[in-house]
């Protein structure tokens, strides 16, 4: 309610002035907040991961402990079980060291790794194997020899290398903290020395029969110690300038070194269990390790130790990872570990103190007695092995002498001093900085953990600072990124143009200030291009912008006037060779250009204008920044555009930054975008996050979510929603995503400036398979580009991203039309290249091109798996012969292959509406018939009945691990029906019009309005066939048309028909993109005038004539296709014309900025924001008052609606002016920035000419790579023949693998079940045998078995996705912006970001 009445306050304001107070408001344009229910799962999530750490780490822990008590020589277990202990303590072990070696061997097997250097090789395997050989002579000869107290103490004190060269290096950052790793210095000296008086009393004092030989023992384990903590030497320093090329250069072959390490540090553990056991102690008898006759219990006690151990430390290390990239280091990773010890210890006392009642036979009087007790319990049958063994072994201390049990005490200071000194030497850990989901190796030096220490090696293991470069100090923000927004447009609705300008304007909201807190401050720009943005007036023969320029031009005011309550500020409009430029500066100061493509100036559709956009962005701005000498400079210090180069990216001062920023191109990325997408900026920022933290990334997508009403939009968001839970985190998780979607992916700079990307995808389509595979799926083109040159593609599926999905069935063939071949195209090119991929990309390994060839071959045969799925449905549900209703099956597909042929693509697709409504029919009866069967058979295990049931179960729980998109599983059962169509109908449609290479979407021409109607009509009817509208219409010079091509006669005179050329360029789905070789003609006349517009320009610029007499002439030919022939049409148009032609319409739409109602509603927001803070909050409304109050008085004459005149204009900005000075007299700044705001709202917009070098620019760009492209008659002819060659090449090899396929399962049907088939036994649900057989045919059990596994790879890659979708989620949430602003500092004038190419809207030398 409180809204509603804001709203309505805030249009009462507006009534004062206008009798228009009504607005736009688009969906989503309200400011982002934080919502509590994700506060509380963020904190939910970091106490469970945090719990997880502390109980997984404490299980490792004691577990270990255990198995070292029961293994024992003091250990009253018999000798075969001690050494089944000891034996699991070696596996305990070992376990670590094998998930590192499988890990790292299939690293090697199917990634790429760097050459390794001997010498630094052969260092690590030294270091390996010393710590190997001190972890196993500490755990498996030390530890059993001491009680299980001083064992979990003596642990921390491992980290005495790491401490003395924290000492040694200083690398703390403030100079007083080196008192920490010295503090843990002292007291692990402390605790040892402690560790030795404490054992010198129990020996004098004959505790337990200690012998004097304890001293060996714990001379080896400090010893042992000292070689444990060489584990973490890298962490020192790598922190420092030390050994940085060393540590560098094994980065690039770690995973070969693991391999190898790994095996080595197996070899000692099993050596050092060898050689003390066998040769030393002599206490291995072969014949102990036969269990069959009682190892029952030792097996349950030993082998369930080993496991809680090995499964709980790996689950601690991944959950210690987990805590860090949720950003939960303090409360889910250093405080669980540091407390791990101290639990343990507590969970020991506690179950002592409760659990030692029950050791039946005990005496509970003093503690000498109790201990005394215990040995007498050896001989008798007690379940509580452990309990009896651990609390034998706290009898061996002090607390169980009969002389003195003070010295106690000790072996507690012990502890304390170890845990201590263990906390001091990883002090940096609490206040370590990590970055979202960062990775791994940059979290932690080493891969492997040590499983005896899992506590101390997680700390120690943490590295102490987190480098992303050797010369960067920080990586803890991502201030040092800079992103383009790339939009295409081509006839975009005013809905869609609503979406793409909302979500732009939120994420300028969201970037914000830097008044604004925030830590994903980034700068970034927004650059939309406009296709075919340009008409020819019918009467006056002006070249105007159409209506869909008019309608963006709306949308930006509307939009505007939404985020700022006011009109657009800084708008300048320039002319440019390719047409036209529209430059805003957003309401948080970022910067918007609308690019105006003239198709008579260049070439239009999506690919060319990305090729216009990453030569403009990536190409002529670092050349400009390579080469300021030799580029013109700007004459004020006003903002100047982000740039970027190969190396680096140049930033002018901007804000209250005035520091120079230089940001490589690996920090650089371009957001593709589609004219209608809309996005949060959250979206944006999960993908930066994947390209930010993996140097290798290329690109990454969202998920996309088709938007729209009706059928067709159903079952496009279930296939959507399938797509990018199974497919695409498939893709993913194995290799790397194919297709990186172009309505909403970031591309890295870099990548897309490597060889063979860039340069490759401006390449011209000249044959018919590059008709195909490049202009028909652009942005899978251009993502096989980067997979073969060693790029990966991710997917994050947090990043939604909404587009409009074609509503209608004409509409959505033949944008699958496109689709489909394009896949299949470009598939089979990664494929063919496969072995080189392998070699260049890491992220593309063997068994990852084997799966794509399984997917491909899957898809290939998919119209024959649905035939025989329909001939299963006529078997099933008429109880037809199964060799009948094959045949049956075929009739379909087969008459609509021949009416593919034959009929117009229109025509086709109506029928294929008809038959997909017969076989939706189909479809549901077999559905239903199915769930019959089973009820009549009375059990679902059945191949069909579980391959149903499980597929339903799989779905459902996908969608449930999806919760915010569990609502597409409602359309599944449209999806489902629609399998054939989808399937079977579309996959004919698409390769049987291959060699159509129209877009097939949005082809209506908007300004042009609709075509003539023939005066002359024969019929014209409508008519309604199955709810589908169809219109008749015959007209005279079609049926003309028609005698004509029948009688034989030749092109020029069927040309002589009154439909004009114009016309026939006009019709949907029958222009082909012309992208051939241009003929010698044509090209030169082309070229003259390129060479020519510059001269062009200037004379329009000087020149007051009439537009008409400044017209250049240019003849081009135009091509159009009409499904089956290539036409060429030769036009006279207007190449160039003086820029007042479309200009000046466009000026008088942003002069409305200087009604008297925006003026004075203007004058107020630029105030408020000018003036704008907590403290002058008062001043700024007086002050707004006052001067809006002189606007109305001096504007009295005016209507709310019109525009003053100029010396009206003049007047008030003087008298605005000289009242503000009178005001502020004694506040200069104030004076200032009030002085800006009232020069703010009372400047027009600008007309701009764009300087010489980026004029030039622009024509050789359009020279070498965007000219018109335009064809001779015989090159088309070629074109045509090639196109159609294509295609029947790959519909011949379609229906011949799908025939074989059908062949095969039909000669098998014919054959008979008895003869040839697999006999299944037939079960019930309750698990009994029915004592029947299914007969099933083997090729369909290999196939269904085949696609059964392909699912559940599928589904598991979905699960291990999601799992780090929620670590990412849960990690962006916890540093998402809260738009709280801070308090200025009053008077602190700071400059404010301008236009810099709007004449008059620099800033002065006085601003600076």
């Amino acid at each position: 309610m409180e809204e509603l009445r804001n709203r309505g306050r805030k249009r009462e304001g507006r009534h004062r002035d206008t009798w228009d107070p009504f607005q736009l408001n688009p969906v989503g344009a309200e400011k982002e907040e934080k919502r509590r229910c994700f506060l509380l799962a963020q904190y939910l999530v970091a106490v469970i991961v945090g719990l997880a750490v502390l109980t997984s780490a404490v299980i490792s822990k004691g577990s270990l402990l255990v198995l070292s008590t029961l293994s024992s020589p003091t250990s009253m277990r018999s000798a075969k079980e001690k050494q089944f202990y000891k034996l699991m303590l070696v596996f305990c072990l070992v376990c670590p060291n094998v998930l590192v070696f499988i890990k790292s061997l299939w690293r090697c097997a199917f990634k790429s790794f760097v050459r390794p250097n001997i010498r630094t090789m052969s260092l690590i395997f030294v270091i390996e194997c010393l710590v190997s050989l001190g972890t196993s002579v500490l755990v498996l000869v030390v530890m059993p020899q001491f009680d299980v107290l001083t064992n979990l103490f003596i642990s921390g004190g491992v980290c005495i290398v790491s401490a003395i060269l924290q000492t040694v290096y200083r690398l703390q950052r403030e100079s007083w903290k080196i008192v920490f790793p010295i503090c843990s210095l002292i007291l692990t000296v402390a605790g040892y020395s402690l560790l030795g008086i404490d054992y010198y009393v129990r020996v004098t004092s004959y505790v337990d029969r200690q012998s004097a030989n304890c001293f060996i023992y714990i001379g080896i384990g400090i010893f042992s110690s000292l070689l444990v903590s060489l584990c973490w030497w890298e962490n020192p320093l790598q922190a420092t300038n030390h050994m940085q090329d060393t540590l560098s250069e094994l980065d690039g072959y770690r995973d070969f070194v693991f391999v190898i390490s790994s095996v080595l540090r197996i070899l000692v553990i099993g050596a050092v269990y060898l050689i003390y056991h066998l040769i030393f102690q002599k206490s291995i008898n072969w014949s102990d390790f036969n269990l069959q006759n009682d190892g029952g219990e030792l097996l349950q006690v030993g082998l369930g130790l080993f496991l809680l151990q090995a499964f709980c430390s790996a689950a601690c290390h991944w959950f210690g990872v987990v805590a860090c990239k949720i950003h939960s280091v303090k409360m889910s990773f250093a405080l669980p570990v540091c407390c791990t010890g101290p639990v343990v210890l507590l969970v020991g006392l506690i179950l002592f103190i409760i659990e030692a009642e029950k050791l039946e036979g005990a005496q509970h009087g003093s503690m000498t007695e109790f201990c005394e007790s215990l040995a007498l319990l050896s001989e008798k049958n007690t379940s509580l092995v452990i309990l009896l063994e651990l609390t034998r072994s706290i009898c061996r201390t002090s607390l169980g002498s009969y002389y003195l049990q003070w010295p106690f005490s000790m072996l507690v200071l012990e502890g304390l001093c170890m845990w201590l000194g263990f906390v001091a030497c990883t002090y940096y850990v609490w206040k370590i900085k990590v970055q979202r989901i960062e990775r791994t190796s940059q979290l932690f030096v080493r891969r492997l953990y040590e499983s005896a220490f899992i506590d101390v090696s997680l700390l120690l293991n943490t590295k102490m600072k987190v480098p992303r470069a050797r010369n960067q100090e920080s990586n803890d923000d991502i201030q040092n990124c800079l992103i383009y927004l790339c939009a295409t447009m081509w006839h975009e609705t005013y809905d869609e143009m609503l979406k793409i300008l909302t979500s732009m304007f939120r994420l300028d909201r969201y970037r914000g200030n830097p008044d604004q807190q925030h830590k994903d401050c980034f700068d970034f720009e927004c650059h939309i291009y406009v296709d075919d943005a340009f008409m020819t007036e019918k009467e006056s023969g002006k070249r105007l912008v159409n209506a869909y320029v008019n309608d963006l031009i709306q949308v930006v005011i509307e939009v505007y006037r939404v985020f700022t309550n006011k009109e657009p500020d800084d708008v300048s409009i320039t002319k440019a060779p390719y047409g036209g430029r529209l430059t805003f500066v957003m309401s948080e100061g970022n910067m918007l250009y609308i690019h105006l493509k003239d198709k008579s100036l260049i070439r239009n559709k999506k690919r060319w204008s990305q090729i216009m956009y990453l030569y403009y962005l990536l190409g002529w701005k670092g050349y400009t920044v390579r080469n300021p000498q030799r580029t013109t400079q700007p004459s004020s210090p006003c903002v100047e555009s982000m740039i970027s180069m190969d190396g680096e990216i140049f930033l002018m001062p901007q804000s209250h930054n005035s520091k120079r920023k230089f940001i490589s191109d690996d920090k650089t990325y371009l957001l593709a975008l589609d004219g209608d997408t809309d996005f949060q900026p959250k979206a944006v920022i999960l993908l930066v996050d994947r390209l930010r933290m993996y140097d290798n990334v290329g690109a990454a997508c969202g998920r996309i979510h088709p938007t729209g009403m009706g059928p067709m939009v159903w079952y496009q968001k279930f296939e959507y929603a399938v797509g990018h839970w199974l497919q695409k985190t498939a893709e993913h998780v194995f290799g790397c995503v194919l297709c990186s979607p172009g309505c909403f992916s970031l591309f890295r700079a870099s990548a897309l400036m490597d060889d063979n990307v860039l340069k490759r995808y401006t390449t011209t389509a000249t044959r018919a398979s590059e008709y195909v595979q490049y202009d028909q799926g652009e942005d899978r083109w251009l993502c096989t580009l980067l997979l073969q040159q060693g790029w990966r593609v991710e997917y994050n599926a947090a990043s939604d991203a909404y587009t409009n999905s074609p509503q209608e069935f004409k509409e959505f063939y033949n944008q699958r039309r496109r689709w489909g071949p394009s896949t299949l195209a470009n598939t089979l090119d990664l494929l063919h290249s496969g072995s080189e991929t392998v070699k260049r990309n890491s992220s593309i390994s063997r068994p990852y091109i084997f799966y794509q060839m399984f997917t491909v071959g899957s898809s290939i045969l998919g119209p024959a798996s649905v035939t025989l799925m329909i001939a299963g449905a006529f078997q099933f549900v008429f109880k037809i012969a199964g060799t009948l209703s094959i045949i049956i099956a075929c009739v379909p597909p087969v008459f609509y292959v021949i009416i593919c042929f034959v009929a117009k693509p229109d025509n086709q697709i109506t029928i294929a509406g008809i038959m997909s409504i017969l076989y939706a029919f189909l479809m549901t009866a077999s559905f239903f018939s199915i769930i019959g069967d089973m009820v009549v058979q009375g059990t679902f295990l059945t191949p069909t009945g579980v391959f149903l049931v499980s597929m339903v179960i799989m779905y459902m729980v996908t969608a449930i691990l999806h919760p915010e998109e569990f609502g597409m599983i409602v359309y599944g059962l449209m999806y489902f029906i629609c399998i054939p169509s989808g399937y079977l109908l579309l996959t004919i449609y698409s390769l049987v019009n291959m060699h159509i290479v129209s877009w097939g979407t949005r082809e209506s021409n908007k300004e042009e309005g609709e075509k003539k109607k023939n005066h002359s009509t024969v019929c014209d009817r409508n008519c309604t066939l199955c709810c589908w509208d169809m219109k008749i219409q015959i007209t005279q010079e079609t049926e003309n048309l028609m005698l004509q091509q029948i009688a034989g006669q030749t092109l020029s005179h069927a040309a002589q028909n009154q439909v004009s050329a114009q016309e026939k360029t006009q019709q949907p789905a029958a222009t082909i993109e012309p992208e051939s070789i241009v003929s010698t003609t044509n090209a030169d006349l082309i070229r003259t005038n390129l060479l020519n517009r510059e001269t062009n320009w200037k004379e329009a610029e000087d020149s007051e004539l009439d537009s008409r007499d400044s017209i250049e002439e240019l003849s081009y030919t135009e091509t159009t296709y009409d499904g089956d022939n290539l036409s060429i049409t030769e036009h006279d148009k207007t190449a160039e014309l003086p820029v007042k032609d479309w200009v000046k319409p466009v000026k008088e739409e942003f002069l409305k900025k200087l009604t008297f109602a925006n003026m004075k509603r203007n004058l107020q927001e630029q105030i408020r924001y000018a003036l704008g803070n907590k403290s002058e909050n008062d001043f700024c409304e007086d002050m707004s008052l006052m001067l809006t109050d002189t606007l109305t008085r001096e504007l009295s004459g005016v209507g709310p609606e019109d525009v003053p005149s100029e010396e009206q204009l003049k007047r008030l900005r003087s008298t605005l002016e000289l009242q503000a000075q009178e005001s502020l007299r004694s506040r200069p700044k104030l004076l200032k920035r009030l002085n800006r705001a009232i020069d703010k709202t009372l400047t027009a917009p600008q007309v701009q000419n764009l300087d010489e070098e980026e004029k030039d620019f622009w024509n050789k760009l359009i020279q070498r790579y965007l000219t018109p492209i335009v064809d001779t008659e015989a090159h088309q002819k070629i074109v045509t023949r090639e196109l159609k060659s294509l295609r029947n090449k790959a519909v011949f090899l379609y229906f011949m693998l799908n025939v074989l396929w059908v062949v095969a399962t039909f000669f098998l049907q014919a054959i008979g079940n008895d003869i040839i088939s697999i006999k299944i036994p037939k079960y019930f649900p309750n698990g009994t045998e029915s004592g029947e057989y299914l007969k099933v045919e083997p090729l369909s059990l290999m196939f269904l078995l085949s696609f059964a596994i392909l699912l559940l790879i599928q589904f598991l890659a979905m699960l291990y996705h999601r799992i780090y979708t929620l670590i990412h989620v849960v990690s962006y949430r916890s540093t998402e912006k809260d738009y709280k602003k801070k308090d200025d500092d009053g008077d602190d004038d700071g400059l404010v970001l301008e236009n810099h190419t709007a004449e008059g809207l620099a800033i002065t030398r006085d601003d600076l």
